[in-house]
């Protein structure tokens, strides 16, 4: 006899509670090797599935959409970050799209200002130092880093990550400035001590620290190319922990092997996992594999919001993260 359940497929392996959570629920099919889809599997899943579970390394644009079977109508994406999916190709089509926002704040930012003090204070190489055996023991001159405190911390983006940093910022005694489509209300402002700069190009000198905190969109593609690195001092440090695509990764380098660039944190790369060797001989840049939401409770709670989506959907009200298509 046939399942009555929706039949919902999940591309990854996601936290032990959620998919047995899922698998009470729903008719599931989970990956349990955890090995990425290939096209061919996705576009198989797409053409059978009434519910995708896909996370951001789905490519799920119009031509694969286009291999979605009619009783797909729901992508629940694993994540708050939904560029990888083609949001009008699937509204075209008749498929809703929810994603799991709110819920990697906190994680995120607690990962921001763990960069900012690993690339000012020089964490990296101080440990490459005593792991490797050459620490000769404490000197007054070696690993000398900067100050965190009094600093100039620059946000571009004050949504729900840009002001957790903010706050988190605060108490290292950093004066906050940030660039936003719009400021956020006065009494956010006060509250984090922040500044609004209408101008990006006018906040860049400011800064010592410069955060990002935005969405990769074609209007933030490369927002941090070689003219605005240009506009930073030589002294400024660099932290990404959003979006590897806002910023011309080449050009950074360039600024880099100039000196025209104290350092960076990366937590994310412009062309995903592919990481440039240049990026990776630097001591002055410390990279993480996007790990910044990467907790136990994070993921749990994302699991929690695709279901909640999933669910809802299925008792035919609107899924509360729906994704309205920009019309």
């Amino acid at each position: 006899m046939p399942s009555s359940k929706l039949s919902v497929v999940v591309t990854r392996r996601l936290p032990k509670a959620v998919e047995n959570r899922l698998s009470e629920l729903f008719d599931v099919e989970l990956n349990k090797n955890d090995t990425p889809f290939t096209p061919d599997q996705l576009s198989d899943a797409l053409s059978r599935a009434d519910v995708l579970v896909p996370t951001l390394n789905d490519a799920l644009d119009a031509d694969m959409l286009s291999k979605a079977g009619k009783q797909l109508k729901l992508i629940a994406n694993y994540g708050s970050g939904y560029d990888h999916i083609d949001i009008e190709a699937a509204d075209a089509r008749g498929i809703m799209v929810t994603n799991s926002p709110g819920l990697l704040s906190e994680d995120s930012a607690d990962m921001t200002l763990a960069l900012i003090l690993t690339v000012m204070r020089r964490f990296k190489e101080g440990s490459a130092a005593l792991q490797s055996g050459k620490w000769l023991g404490w000197s007054p001159s070696a690993f000398l880093g900067t100050s965190v405190g009094d600093k100039t911390l620059a946000i571009i983006g004050m949504g729900r990550v840009g002001m957790a940093v903010a706050r988190r910022a605060n108490a290292f005694g950093m004066n906050i400035v940030y660039h936003n489509r719009t400021p956020v209300h006065p009494e956010i402002e006060r509250n984090l001590n922040a500044s609004y700069i209408e101008s990006l190009d006018d906040m860049l000198p400011m800064a010592d620290v410069l955060s990002i905190h935005c969405p990769n969109t074609p209007e933030t593609h490369h927002l941090i190319n070689a003219d605005r690195l240009a506009l930073l001092k030589p002294s400024a440090f660099l932290i990404n922990t959003a979006r590897g695509q806002v910023i011309d990764e080449a050009a950074l380098i360039k600024q880099l092997e100039n000196d025209q660039l104290a350092g960076a944190g990366l937590d994310v790369f412009e062309k995903g996992s592919e990481v440039n060797p240049k990026l990776c001989d630097r001591d002055n840049v410390m990279m993480l594999p996007h790990m910044a939401s990467a907790t136990n409770e994070a993921r749990i709670d994302m699991g929690e919001k695709v279901i909640l989506n999933i669910k809802t959907f299925e008792l035919g009200h609107r899924p509360p993260d729906q994704i309205i298509p920009q019309r």
